[in-house]
């Protein structure tokens, strides 16, 4: 059982993300970067559901992938694990003492770095994986562009349907924005079904503290880290980034 810490407990990602999509496009950008790295052997930081490292798994490496969410590893286990990939429930600040031996590269997707909300917890991150990733290792960091949500003042995320008996299944996500750059986060997901009465029912919903991370910030502590060498994107596949306008957010540095 979750513990009740557990912010994502009943959220269920997997059936709300439309998977096949998202690793095919982001799957060519990832493959290019992560085969330049000095060992087949990656980290995936905040690896949820493990989408993304059953799917690196499948192209040949050996991946470990790290979560603080019972939960989220409860349904990254539920098929048995192929030869090559691992789970580890953990804080993704304390890399260093929670996993062994040293990486040819790691990713660090979607939701996962907001999560880490002051800067000494984003220092811990870099210090653990200064120490566990080989010299000339890549480094992916995706998010959200903060940038652009605070210039708009963005108040949600697109939403997403999945059909679901009797009706659809939502998954509404807003958000608070404060000046000091934190964000409240409510994940949501409610059932749809048009020949009820009330038609929406909240099935569940979570307030989760972040932080807006602004590329300016991350830049100035992959510097201080040692991660010299940066290219910056706009989405997967390859665009530049454009602060007050690109969606997204992907920083490639190497170690």
């Amino acid at each position: 059982m979750a513990s009740d810490t557990d912010k994502y407990s009943r959220i269920e990602y997997r059936r709300l993300i439309a998977w096949p999509q998202r690793i095919e496009r982001e799957a060519p950008l990832l493959e290019k970067v992560l085969s330049t790295g000095p060992l087949r052997r990656l980290l995936d930081l905040g690896c949820g559901t493990g989408e993304h490292a059953r799917f690196l798994v499948s192209r040949g490496y050996e991946v470990v992938g790290v979560d603080s969410s019972e939960s989220m590893l409860a349904s990254a286990s539920d098929q048995p694990l192929e030869p090559g990939l691992e789970f580890v429930e953990g804080d993704i600040r304390q890399l260093a003492t929670m996993v062994e031996g040293r990486f040819g590269g790691a990713i660090c997707l979607g939701n996962t770095l907001p999560h880490l909300r002051g800067e000494d917890d984003l220092e811990a991150l870099l210090a653990g994986l200064q120490q566990r990733l080989l010299a000339g290792a890549p480094l992916v960091l995706q998010l959200l562009n903060y940038e652009r949500i605070f210039q708009r003042d963005e108040r949600h995320l697109p939403l997403n349907f999945r059909p679901d008996e009797g009706g659809e299944i939502v998954f509404l996500r807003l958000m608070e924005l404060k000046d000091n750059g934190e964000v409240l986060f409510f994940p949501s997901t409610l059932k749809l079904d048009p020949e009820a009465d009330p038609p929406l029912e909240v099935k569940a919903s979570k307030k989760v503290r972040l932080r807006g991370w602004r590329v300016g910030e991350l830049e100035a502590a992959l510097d201080r880290a040692g991660f010299s060498k940066r290219f910056l994107h706009g989405a997967f596949d390859e665009s530049r980034f454009v602060p007050g306008d690109s969606r997204d957010l992907i920083i490639v540095a190497y170690r």
